[in-house]
């Protein structure tokens, strides 16, 4: 296998990376710190990008980073959830039972978020992934359930992240009311073309790899065709190293790389 041909502990490209040792890119100390406005003033964000772009990556990173003394993360990924199956599901996380009728739920969640903070002094941080999948009662909901003491207290941060037609979403009259009160809005677009080495060499360090394998043709390959999306990035990188070590190589060329785009193509 590869992963002992280039003397590494493990994969260097597997999205099971503790979140302390991911690489850190412009972009990602650029929405490290709109989360942290958040953080501070306790509001609603937004974070969009597409498919494999490092959303959830990012917002990984941030929640394995509070403070659980002060914060209780509560992340919901939205799928094709009713309203009534999303309330279940976040007075779960919670660490409620459920109550039965919508209007129990909704009373309930609010009081688990508002007995969390003005009574244990927790912020309860609730990270909506894949907000786009949501509908637009589900939306219009939203608005509703995190409006505290007539919209003038906000006991929680609600970080809203999802695919670019969320945007399309939100731009619809009904979601008026919601759309204005993210006060924090961050498209990602992936690595830049000149972080691409980093990012690699900072993967191969972290499993123990001394060598830098990837020349400076595969590099440029490697952004060509993945265009900086990490997920791209990990994929067509880890084919490459499989590829290598089936050519008994000890570098990952151009060659290489276009050998796995081919693979992760198929």
């Amino acid at each position: 296998m590869f992963i002992q041909y280039f003397g590494m502990k493990y994969n260097p490209f597997s999205k099971e990376i503790d979140s302390s040792h991911l690489y850190t890119s412009e972009e990602s100390q650029e929405v490290a710190a709109r989360l942290k406005y958040l953080e501070q003033t306790r509001r609603i964000g937004l974070i969009v990008g597409e498919p494999g772009v490092g959303k959830t990556t990012s917002l990984r990173k941030y929640v394995d980073h509070l403070n659980p003394s002060l914060f209780k993360p509560c992340y919901f990924a939205l799928s094709t959830v009713t309203v009534k199956e999303f309330y279940r599901g976040l007075a779960l996380l919670l660490g409620e039972e459920p109550k039965f009728q919508k209007i129990g739920l909704f009373n309930q969640i609010q009081a688990a978020i508002g007995n969390l903070h003005n009574q244990n002094r927790i912020t309860p941080v609730i990270v909506l992934d894949e907000i786009h999948l949501a509908s637009n009662a589900l939306l219009e909901d939203l608005r509703l359930l995190f409006n505290f003491s007539m919209d003038s207290d906000n006991p929680y941060i609600l970080i809203l992240s999802g695919q670019p037609l969320i945007r399309n979403k939100l731009a619809l009259t009904i979601n008026n009311p919601l759309r204005q009160r993210i006060t924090v809005k961050y498209n990602l677009q992936g690595l830049k073309e000149t972080e691409m080495e980093a990012y690699c060499n900072t993967r191969l360090e972290m499993v123990g790899c001394k060598e830098k394998l990837f020349t400076e043709e595969a590099l440029r390959a490697l952004y060509s065709i993945t265009k900086g999306h990490p997920r791209l990035v990990n994929n067509i990188a880890t084919a490459a190293l499989l590829y290598g070590y089936s050519q008994k190589t000890r570098i990952i060329d151009e060659e290489a790389i276009y050998q796995a785009q081919n693979e992760v193509n198929f």
